[in-house]
């Protein structure tokens, strides 16, 4: 944590005296078993705290951090402490979808600004709700991009769709039924914290299925994956941003997962973009090269830390500052309709392949 320094009064977080600094919240899966997907995204907001800190002494900004394990139940008593809390300005989070709607009308009632660097389900900003923004693509961008890899790279007209029933992967799994159409041959609902895949396995086997689809998160995927290969099944293997974790290749295992490919709405960290190399920096701070969501996490986060800069240490002040927000970050320009959505025109999407046991970029996919 970095400390918060005298600029700001302590007070009610509505009744600051001085123009400077101010405390923000995080909150995500930083423990458990799909941390891998959020951490650094965490770690990217870390870093953009630290450089701002450093570069502006006079006006510190802190960052507390909360785990939730990506649990809605364990988000939702988050929430409440935070908006509660007077001396938190702004939120970053949440990371995963199910949290996020959780928590949205319980920040909004607190006049608090969620930025989201990685929660996608649609529905999050069709609810009229005032407080959620966030700087990726929905699942209308993703589920159609997959959708395209593969019935344009693979060429499948076989594919068997599957999906935890959260509300991440059950949304955009069903993107991706929609937009495949006739394609989809088969599909299945897995549960969270599922170990044994043999009945839905089985049915891929009858679908005659040359593409598998996951809908949902390194937990359930893994395992599944690793059965599928034990039980003869080659078929091709996809999955959304929920996959994106080392953890997916080391627990499905390195042959298993080899040439899996991984959706996502974000970015290779060597490809941010910014008046510095983001991928070096953040590789000798937290010893490796930055994972899933790690430069949209420093976007989120320096969305916030614009506002502070300029003066807006409020909850109301930094609300509206991230709703006229237009600035060009290390992922895109950042810019928010009316609904809290990033500019469409601005989200691209990357398919990363497992090679090797590691997951590495490997085309950008046309939404």
């Amino acid at each position: 944590m970095v400390a918060l320094a005298g600029c700001q009064t302590g007070g009610t977080g509505d009744n600051n005296q001085a123009k400077c600094g101010g405390k923000i919240a995080i909150f995500g899966a930083f423990s458990g078993g799909n941390a891998g997907i959020v951490t650094p995204s965490r770690d990217g907001a870390k870093m953009a705290v630290e450089k701002f800190n450093a570069a502006n002494p006079n006006c510190k900004v802190t960052m507390v951090e909360f785990d939730t394990e990506g649990d809605p139940a364990k988000a939702t008593p988050v929430a409440a402490q935070v908006a509660a809390d007077q001396s938190f300005v702004a939120v970053i989070g949440g990371h995963f979808s199910g949290e996020s709607r959780a928590t949205m009308k319980t920040y909004e009632g607190g006049g608090l600004v969620m930025v989201s660097p990685s929660a996608t389900a649609t529905d999050l900003t069709t609810t009229g709700n005032k407080s959620f923004h966030r700087v990726v693509g929905n699942d209308d961008s993703q589920g159609p991009a997959i959708a395209n890899y593969i019935s344009k790279v693979w060429k499948s007209t076989k594919v068997f769709v599957t999906d935890d029933g959260s509300a991440y992967g059950a949304a955009l799994a069903n993107t991706v039924k929609s937009k495949l159409g006739t394609a989809v041959v088969g599909n299945d609902k897995v549960q969270e914290k599922q170990a044994d895949f043999a009945a839905t396995i089985a049915k891929v086997k009858t679908s005659g299925a040359d593409v598998v689809f996951h809908g949902g998160y390194v937990r359930e995927a893994a395992p599944m994956l690793k059965q599928l290969r034990a039980a003869g099944v080659q078929a091709k293997f996809i999955g959304g941003d929920g996959l994106y974790d080392p953890a997916f290749a080391e627990s499905a295992g390195k042959t298993e997962s080899e040439g899996a490919i991984v959706t996502c709405p974000c970015i290779a960290g060597d490809k941010a973009k910014g008046g510095f190399d983001f991928a070096a920096e953040f590789k000798t701070k937290f010893g490796s090269a930055p994972g899933p969501y790690a430069a949209e996490g420093y976007d989120a986060a320096t969305v916030l830390l614009d506002g502070f800069k300029a003066g807006k240490t409020t909850r109301k002040e930094l609300l509206d500052w991230v709703d006229a927000y237009n600035k060009a970050g290390l992922t895109k320009t950042i810019k928010f309709d009316d609904k809290g959505e990033v500019d469409a025109a601005n989200v691209v999407i990357w398919a990363f392949k497992v090679t090797g046991g590691q997951v590495v970029a490997d085309q950008e996919i046309p939404k």
